[in-house]
């Protein structure tokens, strides 16, 4: 059931903030894949954070000052259409059903938008994000400057609405994190599958393709970035996604994959051996993570800086390099060197919400930002090793990360993917065989 007043909420916070002048978002457009087959629709994720509209073809127009106005322009209702392609509200429908001030056909943006624009100080619009759109808004400005002997004024005044946007997104709200905790019990439940699925001489995409079938059985509309299926040597590729591999016997498989649901993703990342069964030398490289992303979890609090997370997951990852004789010299010496990057070469963890890189700043006036409750983000410490003369055979190939979503919350924080298996004894449990 949509929650119109929710999303009329957000319209009126961003309104007051622009304070006066214009804002024009579209949403994404269809894409084509092949011939006249599209890919499956996702809309925008910054119009559909202030409409709650999932149709294509649409764009929301916000008046700012003394008459603040929202307005919706989207296709209309057509039953020829329709019957092929399905359900249309149309501007009255989406007017009643969304709780817009007015809504018009799209095909009168550019003639409304021009009166719209007429004498407003300030225009508003995702600059850059779309060069097409960024080329027809400056004519529709252009075509306002014309009519400058008439009295009427371009906006003389362009900024990108992101800048607003990203922050108001970047503090998740109670019904966004409903919709998170439900993604995030998906993504686990498909991962404990993956981890039953799982013997040698499976292939990477039967494993896929578990994960897959439990996203969609479970409601979730589709993964949030195409799952990677890593076994053996490929677990070492960051962003290995061929999934066609055999899984061999005594070696680790890295699954790096969840769901999205409502328009919300989450991000999660579990690492297994194939057999059941940790070696010696996989458990230890195994214990050394999970020890960073425990140290990185529990920096996750209020008032921390956004960098703290990583400080402390870096700190733990290095002593285990030396501990296994990968890196050498103290821990200070080889976070300064960098040393340990041949083996953790990626930061620990990055914002999370309509899209599974969400948008935020990390910096503020050049300082890591503080982190707020609401806030939500992943943690996923690593460690890649691949054959080198001066790496012990024992632990060549092997690729370990965990990653986990968590909300920062007044007390600390809350890991909202918890219920997927992540300690060697609730894995090799979970993997017994019969």
């Amino acid at each position: 059931m949509l929650n119109s007043s929710l999303y009329s909420s957000r319209r009126s916070r961003l309104i007051n903030q622009m304070q006066r002048g214009i804002a024009v978002i579209p949403t994404a457009p269809e894409m084509l894949r092949n011939g006249d087959a599209h890919y499956s629709y996702r809309y925008d994720s910054h119009f559909h954070y202030l409409t709650g509209f999932d149709e294509p073809e649409a764009v929301l127009v916000l008046v700012a000052g003394a008459s603040p106005q929202s307005i919706l322009f989207c296709r209309e209702k057509d039953v020829e259409r329709e019957i092929w392609d399905g359900f249309r509200h149309g501007p009255d429908g989406a007017k009643e059903n969304f709780g817009f001030d007015a809504a018009f056909p799209i095909a009168q943006l550019d003639d409304k938008l021009t009166e719209l624009m007429g004498n407003q100080p300030a225009l508003f619009h995702p600059l850059g994000a779309h060069a097409a759109w960024d080329d027809r808004i400056l004519a529709l400005r252009a075509r306002v400057q014309t009519q400058v002997r008439s009295g009427i004024t371009a906006p003389n005044e362009l900024h990108d609405i992101r800048l607003l946007l990203d922050e108001m997104r970047l503090i998740k709200d109670s019904d966004e994190l409903a919709i998170m905790r439900r993604a995030a019990a998906i993504s686990c439940a498909a991962h404990s599958r993956a981890m039953r699925a799982t013997s040698p001489g499976k292939m990477e995409y039967e494993i896929e393709a578990e994960l897959l079938h439990e996203f969609r059985k479970s409601g979730a509309q589709a993964p949030a970035y195409t799952p990677i299926v890593a076994g053996g040597a490929n677990a070492c590729v960051l962003h290995y996604i061929a999934n066609n591999a055999a899984l061999k016997d005594g070696d680790l498989l890295l699954i790096d994959a969840a769901c999205e649901v409502d328009g919300y993703a989450t991000d999660i990342t579990r690492t297994f051996p194939v057999n059941g069964r940790f070696s010696a030398a996989q458990k230890d490289v195994y214990e050394m993570v999970l020890a960073a992303q425990t140290a990185a979890i529990a920096a996750a609090r209020p008032g921390a800086h956004w960098n703290e997370p990583h400080d402390a997951a870096l700190r733990v990852l290095a002593q285990g390099l030396i501990d296994l004789k990968l890196c050498s010299g103290s821990v200070d010496a080889v976070l300064e060197s960098g040393a340990y990057k041949n083996f953790y070469m990626h930061r620990t963890g990055h914002w999370l919400g309509m899209d599974v890189h969400d948008v935020g700043a990390y910096k503020l006036e050049g300082n890591w930002r503080a982190l707020q409750p609401g806030m939500a983000l992943t943690v996923e410490p690593g460690c890649y090793i691949r054959p080198a003369d001066n790496v012990p055979k024992a632990l060549w190939n092997i690729g370990i990360r965990i990653e986990d979503d968590v909300v920062i919350t007044a007390q600390g924080c809350e890991v909202l993917s918890e219920a997927a298996p992540k300690t060697v004894a609730a894995i090799e449990e979970l993997m017994k065989r019969p």
